[in-house]
């Protein structure tokens, strides 16, 4: 029975937030029914009669009573299931419950004409018992006009019924007020939690789609650079080609220079396409702390940061603004999080340490993904270390990355990014300068020109 209740409560850790409300929210509903049935019958068997025949009739109004219960317990989840447009709306479950309920008012309204019941609300509450098993799930497959609408006549044919088999008036106006407070109830209370439940849905399809368009949005901001540094440079780099193809075909020492102009635009292309990929890919800490703290706020969890001032090398700065990248998604992907809290301090040996500390730690560490291993990787080039500790007793999380203070370390390059040695040339007499002219932007318009001049001098049109 221990293991059993362990592993329940691990599957419910296991399920995200609004899993979780959807889940509270559905079994507190299949409970409605049988409140109201503990609520209302006691009082109305406590007042019936002691004859045989009278007790007969008050046991098939317990009957039909628990079978209106087990009606709205199975009609309440597919009438939540319509109303979010997940299924087809209950008919058959609603047509029973309201014969069953047409019944329990035949059967009350024979006790009340033979004055076997006692003349005040308790008639009314042997049809209390029963009244949100019917407008529960009616409520939730028609407007909320209707369902007012027809719950207001029902109750005042009931009301009509048993003032014709004998029941005065001010019983018959407490009948209404006990009819028409359950029925409204039962009503509302299960469309309110059903329009919570779409509000939530469409809140978290909103949320989804703000990190899709904020991913489509990078991708199109990094292309437009790519687009704007690339783009010229090939334009010219094709002209003088060909211009130097046909040269080339005629015996023209001209070619050669425009070859060696080719040379000169692709380098240079290759040192702007380097400098806009390690721009994109460039990771600071500070605004990686601040980008963490606004997101984990967003998504509810409280973010405190402690950061220390200390001497980083751009590559350790990078280095642990990675982890902090990574931290924050952890939290997000892998735990219910509640608290986190972010410090960057000196540790012994002239070394940064930064320690992300999250609660909410699932049960069951989820397989697979290689951020940290990445994470350890890049720390290692830089002489750090990386590691994670799961307190299972506090449901804690605990990411420590440390870092040397001192310099002269070498740059990580970013997972999945090739060296700069990589994308430089490996002949030492073809090296050029990274950094590009002031003037690159101007002298390329001018050489495109120049080119496309240079062509049409020489008939290549």
């Amino acid at each position: 029975m221990i293991r059993w209740g362990r592993h329940k409560q691990r599957k419910w850790q296991q399920r995200s937030k609004l899993e979780q409300v959807e889940v509270s929210t559905r079994w507190m509903l299949l409970l409605t029914p049988w409140i109201y049935f503990v609520g209302g019958m006691p009082q109305f068997l406590v007042q019936v009669d002691d004859q045989q025949s009278a007790k007969t009739l008050s046991g098939v109004v317990v009957v039909l009573a628990v079978v209106q219960c087990v009606l709205g317990v199975r009609g309440l989840p597919r009438g939540i299931d319509f109303y979010l447009g997940l299924g087809e709306a209950p008919r058959r479950l609603l047509a029973a419950a309201t014969v069953t309920f047409a019944l329990t008012t035949a059967v009350v309204t024979v006790l009340v004409a033979r004055d076997w019941v006692g003349d005040a609300a308790e008639p009314a509450m042997a049809l209390f018992a029963g009244v949100p098993s019917v407008t529960g799930v009616y409520g939730l497959v028609v407007s909320r006009r209707r369902s007012a609408a027809v719950t207001a006549g029902g109750c005042l044919f009931v009301c009509c019924l048993f003032a014709a088999a004998g029941m005065a008036w001010p019983s018959l106006l407490g009948t209404l007020f006990v009819l028409g407070l359950g029925g409204l109830v039962g009503i509302f209370s299960p469309r309110c939690s059903a329009w919570y439940l779409a509000v939530m849905r469409e809140l978290d399809e909103a949320k989804e789609a703000q990190s899709r368009l904020a991913v489509a949005e990078e991708r199109l901001r990094f292309s437009r650079d790519l687009h704007d540094v690339m783009g010229r440079n090939l334009s010219v780099i094709a002209l003088k080609s060909e211009l130097a193809t046909q040269l080339a075909r005629r015996g023209s020492e001209s070619a050669l220079a425009h070859m060696e102009e080719v040379q000169r635009l692709a380098r240079q292309s290759q040192s702007e396409v380097r400098a806009v990929v390690r721009g994109y890919r460039e990771t600071g800490l500070e605004t990686e702390l601040a980008g963490a703290r606004a997101v984990l706020r967003a998504a509810g969890v409280d973010c405190r940061i402690e950061s220390a001032e200390l001497e980083l090398s751009p590559g350790a700065q990078s280095a642990l603004g990675w982890v902090v990248r990574e931290g924050a998604t952890n939290v997000l992907r892998h735990a219910e999080a509640s608290h986190c809290a972010i410090r960057l301090m000196a540790g012994a040996a002239d070394t940064a340490v930064l320690i992300m500390e999250n609660d909410g730690l699932r049960p069951e560490p989820t397989p697979g993904g290689s951020g940290l291993t990445g994470l350890s990787e890049r720390l290692a080039a830089l002489d750090g270390a990386l590691t994670a500790e799961r307190d299972e007793a506090a449901r804690l999380f605990r990411l420590r990355a440390e870092v040397p203070l001192s310099r002269g370390h070498r740059a990580v390059p970013p997972v999945g990014e090739p060296d700069a040695g990589v994308l430089a040339d490996t002949d030492a007499d073809t090296e050029t300068d990274t950094d590009t002219d002031t003037d690159a932007h101007a002298r390329a318009h001018a050489d495109v020109g120049e080119t496309a001049g240079s062509v049409r001098g020489e008939g290549l049109e």
